[in-house]
């Protein structure tokens, strides 16, 4: 059972009960918080942001740094153009 104890629009946060939790789950889910250096109550809450609202988006600097360092900048640098006819010099 989930227990929504106090809602509104107002910006105060909202508390949830949530009771009979199947025992390997409650164990799940301390475990999971410990591997993310959480509480559980911390990881519940991060859980419920995931499920709810999906992961959080990159900044375009953030999804930059993702990228993997393929060379230096020397290594795509355009080829001089070739002089061809009607080109001017």
């Amino acid at each position: 059972m989930i227990a929504l104890i106090s809602i509104g629009s107002t910006g105060v946060a909202s508390n949830l009960i949530v009771r009979n939790i199947d025992e390997s789950l409650a164990r799940a889910l301390k475990q999971r918080a410990a591997n993310s250096g959480r509480s559980a109550e911390a990881e519940h809450r991060e859980i419920l942001r995931e499920a709810l609202q999906g992961p959080s988006r990159l900044t375009f600097t953030e999804f930059l740094r993702t990228m993997p360092d393929v060379g230096l900048d020397e290594d795509f640098a355009r080829a001089p153009a070739a002089a061809g006819p009607g080109s001017r010099s």
